[in-house]
């Protein structure tokens, strides 16, 4: 136990590389990412390499898990594409083991199955923004895969339903959508650059459930919609405007609001709404339309 302890960190790592099996590309796949970003940690790719006998063995080794990890992605695409693979690509993201310190996922960032996610959708850089953001309007900033997750699970999408995402960016929402639920997704955005990626990330994976419309969405039809979400995507009047069409779709039939970031609080004060759980930050809020 004292020579594991006093082991030096490139060592280990080596000694960790040793054990991933080739012919087990998705039983290992969260160890292969964790691994990925401890050796980054010690060995960075954008920096001068230290003096060791370790670090050729190790950056061969990088090269290998990294193939691994993108045969496996290929190999789920292939299987979307066929109509088999979005159960699958469910039951590795289930299977991510959520750290002792945070079972239920609540932190706000990005995690490996970010990294899982990039890999299958692989959503092409965007071109220059052709539009420019009114004051009211946010950046946009995707919303990390664990909330996604969340946000499905707390929904219980069905066949009949249309999930759309206001302020959709690059389709993160609706494409997972359409890959893990049974429901269809919309995504509604402003910028044409961040729907054209989106539309060819769904064309190229043959997801007819994800679709995406490129509009302000003061102007968006919203008639197909059963759920609603929005990750802070507007604010002040603007966030009053888009409140009071939501309202206007209720009148019409049962929905759902769903959000996540600062964005609750504006949902949680409207008399119309009401939370399904209690609203804690760092997580999705879904709300139900007062009876």
């Amino acid at each position: 136990m004292a020579r594991i302890a006093s082991m030096d960190p490139l060592e280990t790592l080596l000694a960790a590389a040793s054990t991933f099996a080739p012919d087990a590309p998705e039983a290992q796949l969260w160890q292969r990412l964790d691994w990925l970003d401890r050796l980054e940690l010690h060995l960075p790719q954008d920096q001068a390499p230290p003096c060791s006998s370790l670090v050729k063995p190790l950056q061969q080794c990088r090269a290998q898990v990294e193939a691994c990890n993108l045969a496996l992605y290929a190999r789920l695409r292939r299987d979307i594409q066929n109509g088999t693979g979005g159960e699958r690509l469910a039951r590795l993201l289930a299977a991510w083991p959520s750290p002792a310190d945070d079972p239920a996922g609540a932190r706000e960032g990005f995690d490996a199955r970010d990294e899982l996610i990039a890999g299958v959708l692989q959503l092409a850089p965007p071109a220059a923004a052709q539009v420019c953001l009114d004051a009211e309007m946010v950046s946009y900033q995707p919303t990390p895969a664990r909330h996604v997750l969340e946000l499905l699970q707390r929904t219980a999408l069905r066949a009949d339903d249309v999930l759309v995402d206001l302020g959709a960016g690059l389709g993160h929402v609706p494409l997972l959508v359409a890959l893990c639920s049974p429901a269809r997704g919309l995504g509604i955005e402003i910028e044409p650059t961040y729907v054209q990626c989106a539309r060819e990330a769904a064309s190229a994976l043959r997801l007819s459930r994800a679709r995406f419309e490129c509009c302000d969405v003061r102007d968006a039809d919203l008639s197909a919609g059963t759920v609603f979400y929005l990750y802070t995507p507007f604010r002040g009047a603007l966030m009053d405007r888009i409140l009071a069409q939501l309202r206007a779709e209720a009148a019409t039939r049962h929905i759902r609001v769903c959000s996540f970031g600062p964005c609750s609080q504006a949902l949680q004060s409207q008399a119309w709404l009401q939370s399904s759980a209690p609203v804690q930050a760092g997580r999705v809020a879904v709300f139900d339309v007062r009876a």
